[in-house]
């Protein structure tokens, strides 16, 4: 017999409300009296205002101390430029990018005039012995060993007494800081970088021509110069130093419109072929360009334009490429445009 399973009777449970009523009753205790004492505070002591801070330097400088005396004296017998390499004393700018009444060297601090590219020397006193002078200081040519002894001792990449040589050349302010090598050692390093090393030549020049010393070391781009057997620090020359770097003046146009010695439309077809053909080479910024002169000139064997590729390298350090092989090479630059360099050969086979 089945058996009916029957849902489970449900009892609603009993519900028991319970309400509590709390009461709470709020004391409330005396207020301590004004001058009892309240730990763990303590009384707190009147501050005193402020000291007003003195200023121990002067309101108003005196005439003396923003400008010497005196004018600088130097007896340096050249011209002071910003850069002695870089610069064509034959070539007058057109125009100034300021005015050249401000000169880099200080209001009344040179006596010599600022004329926007140089301060002219005065016209040279004779002075008994005074082409003799760089030959006394220099004193007997160096042995080979001694060279070589020297040259142990400056040419490694760790000297201290290193000078870096880079896009502006021999620099004005570059002479006052190989003297200061000079004072304890004899010879110093300069490392050429950028568009100087074009010409390592003319860089040696103005480094002994300026200074005085002698380059006994030349390596690709690594030169030593020593300061002379007699050289005494106590009497080395006045050099003046530029506060500033002048802004470079205006020249006339690197690159005319039409080559000399050709129409418009074979100067249009010479800078089509230029820009068409391979890059002879890729220039790098700040590298070293000893071999440029010699692998252009090559090139111009059997080429009539040749392309340098100088898309990493600064618009201006292009320009200064352009006319360091135009006087080097010879030849005619024809373009500069998207870092390319574009030079002519000429009508004369070179």
């Amino acid at each position: 017999m089945l058996r009916r399973l029957l849902p489970w009777p449900h009892h609603a449970p009993q519900t028991l409300t319970l309400t509590l009523t709390l009461t709470r009753s709020k004391s409330q205790s005396p207020s301590p009296p004004r001058d009892s004492y309240d730990p763990p505070f303590s009384p707190i002591s009147p501050k005193s205002p402020p000291a007003k801070p003195t200023n121990s330097l002067p309101k108003t400088l005196s005439p003396n101390q923003i400008k010497p005396s005196a004018p600088f004296h130097s007896d340096l017998p050249f011209d002071f430029r910003y850069s002695y390499s870089e610069s064509d004393p034959s070539v007058r700018p057109i125009g100034f990018r300021e005015p050249p009444r401000f000169s880099p060297f200080g209001p009344g601090r040179l006596d010599r005039k600022w004329d926007g590219v140089v301060a002219p020397a005065p016209e040279p006193a004779p002075v008994v012995g005074s082409a003799d002078r760089r030959s006394s200081v220099l004193g007997e040519p160096l042995t080979e060993e001694e060279i070589e002894e020297l040259i142990e001792r400056y040419r490694h990449s760790d000297c201290s007494r290193q000078i870096n040589l880079g896009k502006d050349g021999v620099t004005h302010n570059m002479l006052d800081d190989i003297h200061n090598h000079w004072k304890r050692a004899e010879a110093v390093r300069i490392k050429c970088l950028g568009v100087p090393t074009l010409d390592m030549d003319n860089v040696c020049f103005h480094l002994e021509d300026k200074t005085g010393g002698k380059i006994i070391y030349r390596r690709i781009n690594i030169l030593l110069l020593y300061r002379g057997r007699y050289y005494d620090p106590k009497q080395r020359p006045v050099v003046p130093l530029m506060l500033w770097k002048p802004l470079a003046p205006i020249y006339p146009r690197l690159v005319p419109n039409v080559a000399e010695g050709l129409s418009f439309e074979e100067t249009k077809e010479l800078r089509n072929s230029g820009l068409n053909s391979p890059p002879l080479m890729k220039l790098t910024r700040n590298g070293v360009y000893v071999n440029v002169v010699d692998k252009v000139r090559d090139a111009f064997k059997t080429s009539e334009v040749v392309r340098l590729d100088c898309a990493h390298v600064y618009a201006s350090d292009c320009k200064k490429i352009g006319v360091k092989l135009r006087d080097l090479v010879p030849c005619i630059p024809l373009l500069f445009k998207d870092g390319q360099i574009i030079l002519w050969r000429g009508k004369r086979r070179i």
